[in-house]
């Protein structure tokens, strides 16, 4: 588990619908707290949409980066700003060359984009501040490298939902290459009409708080936010020790029902981590609340870990942050070793209605709030953690986070 290929996550900054920054979200999701989730009528036309927006206000992007000027590139720079003394450290000790920057998303500018085209049809000209560097996906890796003053390689990955995790395997194979020596990485996504109509096209959206592995379980709750990690060579703390990628290619939306990929992905995180899965503590879970996903979700859990491992998806606190999740969960298995005392570590439990659906494989669910597991130690003192996202054409994506407590 301390192999060359395991690198330090150095430092987290966060902000979704639980708040800004680490010390404010765990409280939050530890206990379980719903209660930040607000209903939306300016996404779907005739919809009312319950979501997980971020409340508080965003810092402003300077006037020296003015076209980048965007919501997702503002949430980014709030996840970016909690650890930007580290970055910035990491720019003068090593060089601006040899920092990155890899983040995942999937929707960039696309809100402002919607609103310039809209004005076009009004008025014959788009938007002013509008600026198409906005829309594309590097926009926002570049508009982070600048932020720093990185100069290393700096793109942006978008494979959907996997997006957030997919971006930490690539920013570890910069490290593992010898490319880079430190690289900013993570995850980001802001809310927008194009996403929310895409998803309530193909009614994959719920009316209520999403219900993962629940009888009555009937779509997502879309959110909004991004989770940015400094992944360094330092020695020590919370250390990135597997990644694991496959590509079943089962259907453009629907994921393979056995989840043949999923479990590929998971097995693949084990395998590079050098972990059996009986070592894994706790599984953060896909767990979107819609039905084929969590279907084909319990199978490749089941197959990968049978029953034991505890598990629960965050999904119901935060929303489906879509690029930014993988990352985002990853900051969550972060956070949980960070809190840990030694004695026990927190684990945020899976807030559902309690309604287990008869025809899936029962797994071992987190069942309260402010849950503590005692001995969660494995093998020479390490604590592991690991973490799923799947996505749209059978992508899929498994991380795997350990910490000697």
């Amino acid at each position: 588990m301390t192999s060359d290929a395991s690198f330090r996550l150095q430092a987290l900054g966060m902000i979704n619908a639980l708040g800004a920054g680490v010390d404010v979200i765990g409280p939050r999701l530890f206990a379980g707290d719903t209660s930040r989730l607000v209903r939306r009528d300016d996404l779907v036309p005739e919809r009312s949409l319950l979501v997980g927006a971020v409340l508080e206000d965003l810092p402003r992007i300077p006037d020296e980066c003015s076209r980048y000027r965007c919501r997702n590139n503002a949430l980014a720079l709030a996840a970016l700003n909690q650890i930007a003394e580290a970055v910035r450290e990491s720019v003068e000790q090593l060089g601006a060359e040899r920092v990155g920057v890899v983040v995942g998303s999937t929707t960039g500018g696309v809100g402002e984009a919607g609103r310039a085209v809209a004005q076009r049809h009004q008025t014959g000209r788009l938007a002013e501040e509008f600026d198409y560097v906005q829309l594309e996906q590097g926009g926002l890796s570049a508009f982070l490298a600048r932020s720093v003053g990185a100069r290393g390689p700096a793109f942006t990955v978008s494979t959907a939902c996997s997006s957030g995790a997919r971006a930490l395997a690539s920013a570890r194979r910069l490290l593992c290459s010898g490319i880079c020596d430190a690289v900013v990485t993570g995850g980001c996504d802001a809310l927008c009409p194009m996403t929310a109509c895409g998803f309530s096209a193909l009614e994959a959206l719920s009316m209520t708080c999403t219900r993962p592995f629940s009888a009555l379980r009937d779509g997502l709750v879309l959110g909004e936010g991004a989770a940015l990690f400094l992944l360094t060579r330092a020695p020590g703390g919370i250390r990135l020790l597997g990644v694991g990628e496959a590509a079943d290619a089962h259907h453009m939306s629907a994921p393979h029902p056995d989840g043949v990929g999923a479990a590929a992905a998971l097995q693949a995180a084990l395998d590079d981590a050098g972990v059996a899965p009986a070592e894994i503590t706790y599984l953060n879970l896909h767990g979107t609340g819609t039905p084929l996903n969590d279907a084909m979700e319990s199978r490749a859990v089941r197959r990968v870990f049978g029953d034991r491992v505890l598990c629960s998806s965050t999904k119901p606190l935060v929303g489906h942050t879509l690029g930014a999740a993988g990352a985002m969960e990853a900051g969550f298995l972060w956070m949980s070793l960070a809190e840990a005392d030694g004695e026990s570590l927190p684990l945020p439990p899976h807030v559902w209605d309690g309604i287990p659906d008869p025809d899936l494989p029962a797994l071992n669910l987190v069942g309260t709030s402010r849950a503590r597991l005692h001995e969660a130690t494995t093998r020479d003192g390490w604590t592991v953690l690991a973490s799923s996202s799947f996505a749209f054409g059978g992508d899929n994506s498994a991380l795997v986070i350990g910490a000697q407590l």
